[in-house]
């Protein structure tokens, strides 16, 4: 064994290369490599088996310079399961598939050498990237794999798998389409899946156990999950699944962004990146305990070299082997601003329209420097990638952390400056004052896309359980009313719009705010509520459509929405303001967006004969019916009036 002793003061002194460190196969030969300086010796185990077998060869890999560790092996290895196993000093470590796995199998303790041509579905070299004009005119979905099809009235053939997702034709016991059918007629442009790479948290060996998690505890960064496919414990079979689902969205026109969690891991000690190179890849504080912004124990150092060349080169395997159209980052800010830069012109040069976006927030304190964090008032330093809107959020339906907390649609007063922030995508306008925003006292966007504009997502209440708990006295139908009008904020407001999966049929999770190792009754898309909430649905639909047909919604740069987007009357419950001169090549040459959330009909005074869009849940592009001189717009709704 190779015997080499090593005394570094600090993570800086580590050696580092800038080598490849993936596993290179071809039939001929596999080379195994592994970055680990401070090993004083490293083995390569080789197996039948992804479990419950013997190592039927052990191997030295060979010290190369700069904590490089190497072994190529003749032969074609493709389907052989090996683990690496370092030493340092003389203690031996447990075993890992490598931090640069690309195929696992069962729980992803093994690594498995695959030819990757063979993976591919039929026609994969013709898949494509989803092209965008613009980031915001994006619609985003974000959803879990398991719970479109869990459900047993979904009738799925493949409930909670990659497969069931886009398995087509499929329709529940109320009748009414699921799955893949259901996300292609609503009309959104991208879907956004939970973090699907390898979890610590399920146990893929009995999968006969119902099992959820939300999948924020990365175990194998570069391998999709086992539990989603339809065989986890053979390693070939996921990635072809996985790769057959992106093929299908992107069939109907629809991209696919991944959440990534690489802010950090599910376990600590015996995580692979400890397995590998000890503490390297972690912050820690001055008394030597890991640092824990992430609020999960721990946090990974994006900042050292060879943590954001692990990342940066994770992301682009992703955007390349598996045609990602995007990627959103949990916990955005525990990483550096140079490192998230760097991800965006990386991944922009190879799909110039991928979507890169993240929380602009920390879970907890980090050792890393506030100036450095790509944080969400640093988004003026990351001119490729945008940040969840808290701002227009909590606007609109209240505090996400205080449960009795109203916004501008169930009722709260002075919410309108805050709302007016998140309707121009939080860039400086002349008629939105800072000092008066909630979570911000400045205009953090410098185009108006890089705002993420929501009313809800995975985390927390979903809007209808949201809108009940803080309105106990609401009636059933004013609480659909106001679901309605905070999605038709947020889809007529110039940032990037960004929509929770259930939310088009108002899901609930009987009141759980925090499910994400919930059961599936908790979870699971309840379909029965497609044919209950139906108008909810219709209006979705509307909503999103009006979107896509109308880009003033959508304009691209600060400077537009600054000349072309005038609020008009603000009062107490009430937000109206204009896009005029064609903004944006718009058909319409002037278009009056009235939001009023008082619960009685209000009379707005018109200076123009103009024509209705949008009255209540009517929806009419033609605008077949004009109004002059004033026009009455219902209780808790919005109205939009035109002129072409």
């Amino acid at each position: 064994m190779e015997q080499n002793k090593h005394n570094f003061s600090s993570f800086e002194e580590y050696p580092t290369t800038d080598k490849s460190l993936w596993l290179e196969y071809s039939k001929e030969k596999t080379t195994f490599k592994i970055w680990s300086p401070t090993a004083t010796a490293v083995k390569l185990n080789l197996y039948k088996t992804g479990n419950n077998s013997e190592a039927f060869t052990i191997l030295e890999l060979k010290a190369k310079e700069n904590g490089l560790w190497l072994k190529t092996v003749k032969g074609d290895l493709n389907g052989t399961y090996y683990t690496y196993q370092i030493c340092i000093e003389d203690n031996w470590l447990a075993e890992t598939p490598g931090i640069y796995a690309k195929a696992v199998g069962v729980n992803g303790q093994r690594a498995m050498v695959l030819n990757f041509d063979k993976t591919n579905p039929k026609n994969w070299e013709q898949d494509t990237y989803v092209q965008l004009n613009a980031p915001n005119s994006a619609i985003i979905y974000e959803l879990h794999i398991r719970n479109i099809t869990i459900q047993t009235e979904a009738n799925s053939s493949y409930p909670g798998k990659y497969l069931g997702l886009i398995e087509q034709g499929v329709k529940s016991n109320l009748d009414v389409p699921t799955a893949i059918d259901h996300i292609k007629r609503l009309g959104i442009t991208h879907v956004h899946i939970l973090p699907t790479f390898d979890q610590y948290s399920i146990d893929e060996t009995h999968l006969e156990v119902p099992q959820f998690n939300w999948g924020y505890d990365p175990q194998n960064y570069n391998v999709p999950e086992g539990s989603f496919s339809t065989n986890p414990f053979k390693a070939e079979v996921r990635i072809p699944e996985f790769k057959k689902m992106i093929q299908a969205f992107h069939s109907a026109g629809i991209g696919v962004i991944l959440d990534v969690v690489y802010n950090h891991t599910g376990i600590i000690e015996n995580s692979n990146f400890n397995l590998e190179t000890p503490k390297y890849y972690y912050r820690f504080n001055n008394d030597g305990s890991y640092s824990n912004a992430s609020g999960c124990g721990n946090e990974t150092s994006s900042e050292r070299t060879m943590t954001r060349k692990f990342i940066l080169e994770s992301v682009k395997y992703w955007t390349e082997e598996y045609h990602l159209d995007g990627f959103r980052f949990d916990l955005m800010a525990i990483h550096d601003v140079e490192t998230m830069n760097l991800i965006a012109d990386e991944i922009t040069k190879i799909n110039p329209s991928a979507l890169i976006y993240g929380e602009g927030w920390t879970g907890g304190d980090s050792p890393l420097p506030e100036e450095k964090r790509a944080l969400k008032k640093h988004i003026p330093q990351m001119p490729k990638i945008a940040a969840f809107s808290d701002e227009i959020r909590d606007a609109i339906k209240g505090s996400t952390f205080d449960d009795r907390s109203t916004g501008f649609v169930s009722g709260a007063k002075f919410k309108e400056e805050s709302l007016k922030c998140g309707i121009v995508g939080v860039i400086p306008h002349p008629q939105v004052n800072y000092m008066y925003i909630n979570h911000t006292d400045f205009p953090w966007a410098l185009q108006p896309w890089q705002a993420i504009n929501y009313v809800s997502c995975h985390d927390n209440y979903t809007l209808f359980d949201k809108l009940k708990i803080s309105r106990p006295d609401a009636s059933l139908e004013d609480i659909k009313a106001m679901h309605k009008l905070a999605t038709a904020i947020v889809m007529t407001s110039q940032g990037t719009p960004f929509l929770h999966e259930g939310s088009e049929i108002m899901s609930t999770k009987k009141g759980d705010h925090n499910s994400y190792k919930s059961p599936d009754k908790i979870n699971e898309i309840d379909w029965n509520l497609k044919v209950k909430n139906g108008d909810v649905l219709a209006y979705y639909k509307n909503l999103i459509q009006l979107r896509k047909k109308h880009p003033a919604f959508r304009m691209t740069t600060a400077k537009e929405v600054q000349e072309n987007l005038e609020f008009k009357k603000i009062d107490h419950g009430l937000v109206s303001y204009q896009l005029k001169n064609n903004a944006n090549k718009d058909s319409w040459s002037k278009i009056l967006v009235i939001f009023n959330r008082e619960n009685k009909t209000i009379n707005y005074q018109l200076d123009q004969t103009y024509k209705i869009a949008v009255l209540k849940d009517t929806f009419d592009f033609e605008g077949k019916q004009e109004v002059k001189n004033d026009v009455y717009v219902p209780a808790i709704s919005m109205m939009v009036l035109f002129k072409e």
